[in-house]
């Protein structure tokens, strides 16, 4: 998945702009992960919230992608940490043994996924409640959902990658 550092166009319709906005934080994801090591991305920098890592957080957002686009879109249980019909809490944080690649490898594949989901459905359609009851949750929804989700550990991201070598900046 590619480091995106484009905005949608100022007179996109509303799909456009709402699949574009999320593309560009999925892009910044990646951006934040660049050059780091897989001791850096597996460094714990806030002791209150040991498993918020570099790598822990790709983990994360890989399953929402997974949970959301597949469980509750699609109503397809997913497969790893996190997802299925009995999920761990926090498991999807957890990431012993995985690679800073691997975790990226996991998101691109997990946000393919969704991107096909995304483009099988109209914004207005509903998703599947055989999985989650929030599936009744327009695919609109579950774009702007996930958008703040994934803006928001952007972000984390940000400050985690600002801590750890000093690297800053939007994108």
């Amino acid at each position: 998945m590619p480091a995106r550092r484009s905005r949608p166009p100022l007179d996109a319709d509303e799909r456009t702009s709402l699949l574009g906005w999320y593309d560009l934080q999925r892009g910044i994801v990646v951006l934040k992960c660049q050059g780091l090591s897989d001791e850096d991305a597996h460094r714990v920098l806030v002791p209150t919230s040991p498993l918020m890592t570099v790598a822990g957080i790709v983990s994360h957002l890989a399953c929402a992608e997974d949970l959301w686009f597949r469980e509750v879109l699609l109503g397809e249980w997913g497969e790893g940490p996190g997802l299925g019909p009995h999920p761990q809490d926090d498991a999807d944080f957890v990431v012993d043994g995985v690679t800073l690649d691997e975790a990226l490898e996991r998101y691109a594949a997990a946000c393919a996924r969704s991107d096909a989901a995304i483009a099988a459905h109209s914004l207005d359609d509903r998703g599947s409640t055989a999985c989650h009851p929030v599936g009744d949750a327009t695919v609109r929804w579950m774009v702007h959902h996930m958008l703040e989700e994934t803006a928001r550990h952007a972000g984390h991201l940000d400050l985690l990658r600002e801590l750890l070598d000093g690297e800053t900046g939007y994108f």
